[in-house]
């Protein structure tokens, strides 16, 4: 099996260098991903100025490839240039430094570069560990391993990729979920820099919903690594017959 791994953390991080360990298990792995950090990028394309890519020695011994652009460029770049003639089986994205549970997946530069793959037909997968403080991959990278193996063998539908969230320890187990649907990140803290100017600061998060105890959101906070089936066609098809547009 042929992977393709990339991230939003750029391709120094620690998440992705330990992915790259269990992955190599499964396959021959290609890294491209940013060559710095583009965090809640989301799936922006670069349109207005030019990309810059070379190869480059990360965890101190592996050689891979950054590109001066967005997860989603890498996905494009490595699909159209790099590995035009070589196609990957699968992509996976990650592991990302804090999760991308709930509404995440809107904004997440990690998910978004999966669901880049998964409309070229590639099979993808994003992976995000829930810690920020003193992330210990090592767990998540195994768990990541095991669902490559799993997508590997069983396949996934057109136009569906995978979001896998990990909890930070030892996981109670592995559990599908739907997405949680509260919003995230509507906090604006209001500060003032040296200059003595205003300025604000987005933060927040949601505590976990109660009512909605098969969420992702729900599960990962109580333990257990999550995996959303997710589908890049948002089409609200219930709406379509109602109005009898279909």
């Amino acid at each position: 099996m042929h992977i393709l791994l990339t991230n939003d953390d750029g391709i120094r991080a620690p998440g992705i260098a330990a992915l790259y360990k269990t992955l190599i298990k499964a396959g021959r792995v290609t890294v491209l991903a940013p060559d710095g950090e583009r965090s809640s990028i989301s799936q922006a394309i670069t349109l207005d100025h030019p990309l810059y890519y070379k190869s480059v020695i990360f965890n101190g011994k592996v050689r891979g490839h950054s590109l001066s652009g967005t997860p989603a460029d890498c996905v494009k770049f490595a699909l159209a240039v790099t590995l035009k003639n070589d196609k990957p089986d699968m992509v996976v994205s990650g592991i990302n430094r804090g999760s991308n549970d709930g509404c995440s997946v809107f904004y997440s530069g990690t998910v978004a570069a999966a669901r880049e793959a998964s409309l070229s037909g590639i099979p993808s997968i994003a992976v995000s560990l829930n810690e920020w403080d003193n992330p210990d991959f090592a767990h998540a990278a195994v768990i990541g391993l095991n669902v490559v193996r799993w997508v590997a063998q069983k396949g996934l539908s057109k136009g569906t990729f995978l979001n896998l969230n990990v909890p930070p320890g030892k996981s109670k187990g592995i559990r599908w979920a739907s997405q949680c649907r509260v919003p995230i990140h509507g906090d604006f803290q209001r500060r003032r820099d040296p200059a003595g100017r205003e300025y604000f600061w987005m933060t927040g998060r949601p505590e976990a919903s109660h009512k909605e105890k098969t969420s992702d959101t729900y599960l990962l906070a109580r333990g257990f690594a999550t995996i959303t089936p997710v589908h890049c066609d948002s089409t609200d098809y219930n709406t379509l017959k109602v109005y009898d547009i279909a």
